[in-house]
């Protein structure tokens, strides 16, 4: 990203109360997108959500919705996303020299926890996409190589034994839409091939260091497709499942019930983990399914 733009998108946060970590995620990340009226999306990690949103409405009130501003303000802000939601706030439709933006406010440690356990799989899933991180005090960049780790290897347990890279990032994007009912319903069904095409030497870049990583380890093989894609190739059988398994969240592991080294659970993994992200998983693929 140039520096123009990063300067662009980064000045938002000026007229914010100080953030711990920020992205930026979505459209505005699209090499090819001429929609300079589209809105941008950001996520926001600050280390107290009460007293960052108790500034923040005294700076921004126009912010927020109108009822959360006249009920208990920061406090029922914070209550809702904690309790009732995923412990994000969102602010969308919020406008600021003539552009349309919307960003969602964690707790640091909530953030942290997502991405290393899945216990939310909601912002650890939107960290499994392109992002481009603006603000990193805590080195969040690099403790999501966990979730990014995990993440391919939940696409390999999921996928058959020949695949295109493009099928390999359209799973690991997929990841966080299953059981989503949207879904079904509101979003677009071409969702996942859009985000996927749209930011393909993104994804390349984000997950090139763990294909090499795990081509080394012989759990996975790279062809040429001719094209400008790889195609990949991947021992699908019981020791191999047995290594992806272990890069999975303990959250994932646990609720398997998993002890790594015992055949009959290894065998029983991948019916697990596919009911983890309720959807039915390929045939043909890993010999734990």
């Amino acid at each position: 990203m140039e520096k123009e733009q990063e300067d662009q998108l980064a000045s938002l946060l000026s007229v914010l109360p100080p953030v711990e970590f920020c992205c930026v995620y979505g459209s505005s990340l699209h090499p090819n997108n001429a929609d300079k009226s589209s809105m941008v999306d950001y996520i926001l990690g600050v280390s107290d959500p009460l007293k960052w949103h108790t500034e923040n409405l005294e700076m921004n009130p126009d912010h927020y919705a109108s009822w959360m501003v006249q009920l208990k303000g920061a406090k029922l802000i914070t209550q809702v996303a904690d309790e009732i939601g995923v412990g994000v706030h969102f602010n969308p439709f919020v406008t600021w020299k003539d552009k349309m933006f919307k960003y969602g406010v964690v707790r640091m440690d909530d953030l942290i926890r997502d991405l290393l356990n899945w216990e939310k799989f909601y912002l650890s899933g939107r960290l499994q996409k392109p992002v481009h991180i603006l603000v990193d005090n805590l080195d969040i960049g690099n403790l999501n190589s966990v979730n990014l780790r995990a993440a391919i290897s939940a696409a390999l347990l999921l996928s058959p034994s020949k695949f295109s890279e493009e099928h390999l990032y359209a799973k690991i994007c997929s990841l966080s839409y299953m059981g989503d009912l949207r879904m079904l319903f509101a979003e677009d069904k071409n969702k996942v091939k859009k985000i996927v095409q749209g930011q393909f030497g993104l994804f390349r870049i984000m997950y090139k260091p763990f294909l090499d990583e795990y081509a080394t380890k012989d759990l996975l093989r790279f062809s040429s497709s001719g094209g400008h894609q790889l195609n990949f190739s991947q021992d699908c059988g019981l020791s191999a499942a047995s290594s992806l398994v272990s890069r999975l969240p303990p959250t994932v592991r646990s609720e398997m019930g998993l002890k790594l080294g015992e055949t009959r659970q290894i065998n029983e993994s991948g019916i697990v983990l596919n009911n983890y992200f309720q959807r039915t998983c390929y045939t043909g693929g890993f010999d734990v399914f």
